[in-house]
């Protein structure tokens, strides 16, 4: 076999690199060795040449080889062909046991911005209304913080994650595991379609391939990478998104994972992140940024409870606080006792505390000053204000 067989130039770098997306299959370890050792031409006529009895793996798919009609196909999708020494390329894909050959897109985003701040949320197919919520509550945030969203285009949290993203203006990435001229799931062909225009959808298979397990599986590695971290929002003990987790950890970015309720096997996967030490818990998006953000533009401050005037009393202090009586006044040598303290302490006390207005003279002793109750009313009463002060 000849490499006039090939009925292509192979020397032309995008053709052969575009053969190769069609010979390969995702995740291919050594055929992506050879073509980094030698370059995707050689391994071309290596390939046709059969150099290596490995090789003839590949024989079955040169006969419907024709790498020009797949960019005439992916130009008429109005989409893209990126190449590694193109700017474009994520310089992240680089670090990969196999980089794609290059990568097919739709869509106006550039990918090497996409991939200096970006965070892929993935989780479960079968979501419950509590992950599908999250998903595209963080999402939103992420979006309105300048964040792009990467996620499969999946149904359940992928899809809430993408619709998230979009509801905030964002930019949101659908990694997909076959061609780029068909939606999986079917459903979400107006969503692929949005994306294209607003975002990007890639794969790192030519149109026209159709997506398979092994394919789904070898996409987590992308979205794993594109992205400066990942959170799992919901998922099982089996789910692929702790597949994508564990591969960002490899790759030494940060991971985040939402918890659930301890009762549910749709989390379950993401309480096993967090006992195992490879993900932090967050809850949202400002949690989210200050994970994988850059430090000091988006670090949040920690979360402390409502403060009370008694929170930074001394010890001392808070035992003749417990001594008073809130009703009527108690002298001072009553005081004492209770609170088994002398009464220059107590008296010093006192003092301190009258000045916060935590205690007040009533008569010849002393009663706490009791704080008024703040009354909230009903949280539906509460949505229904917000509801009329919008109108």
């Amino acid at each position: 076999m000849s490499a006039l067989a090939l009925r292509f130039d192979p020397d032309d770098e995008r053709l052969a690199r575009v053969a190769w997306s069609r010979l390969l299959e995702p995740g291919d370890e050594r055929a992506t060795t050879l073509i980094g050792a030698v370059g995707p031409a050689e391994a071309l006529r290596a390939l046709v040449e059969q150099r290596a009895e490995w090789l003839v793996r590949f024989v079955p798919r040169l006969a419907d080889l024709d790498p020009v009609r797949d960019l005439d196909g992916v130009r008429r999708l109005g989409g893209r062909v990126v190449l590694p020494s193109e700017p474009e390329w994520p310089s992240a894909f680089d670090v990969l046991a196999a980089p794609p050959p290059c990568l097919w897109v739709r869509g106006p985003a550039a990918l090497d911005e996409v991939a200096q701040r970006s965070v892929a949320v993935v989780g479960a197919r079968a979501a419950t209304s509590y992950g599908e919520h999250v998903a595209g509550d963080v999402s939103c945030g992420l979006g309105e913080r300048g964040f792009a969203v990467v996620s499969g285009l999946a149904y359940g949290i992928d899809g809430a994650a993408h619709r998230g993203a979009l509801a905030a203006r964002g930019v949101s990435v659908a990694v997909v595991a076959g061609g780029l001229d068909r939606a999986y799931p079917a459903g979400h062909d107006t969503l692929m379609a949005r994306l294209a225009e607003l975002g990007a959808v890639l794969s790192e298979v030519p149109p026209g391939s159709a997506p398979t397990r092994g394919r789904f599986l070898q996409r987590n590695r992308l979205i794993a990478a594109l992205s400066s971290g990942t959170v799992v929002v919901e998922a099982a003990l089996r789910s692929g998104s702790l597949n994508t987790a564990r591969t960002a950890a490899l790759l030494g970015r940060p991971v985040g994972a939402v918890p659930g309720p301890v009762t549910s096997p749709g989390s379950a996967g993401c309480h096993a992140l967090l006992r195992d030490g490879v993900a932090v818990l967050v809850t949202d998006a400002a949690e989210i940024a200050d994970l994988v953000g850059r430090m000091g533009q988006d670090t949040v401050a920690p979360r402390r409870g409502r403060s009370a005037p008694t929170d930074d009393l001394d010890p001392l202090a808070s035992r003749v606080l417990d001594a008073l009586p809130v009703r009527t006044g108690r002298p001072l040598d009553r005081l004492c006792a209770t609170a088994g303290l002398d009464p220059a302490t107590v008296q010093s006390a006192l003092g301190r505390l009258a000045l916060l207005g935590l205690a007040e003279r009533q008569g010849t002793g002393w009663r706490a000053v009791r704080a008024p109750v703040e009354r909230r009313p009903p949280a539906e009463v509460q949505a229904r204000r917000a509801v009329r002060a919008g109108e």
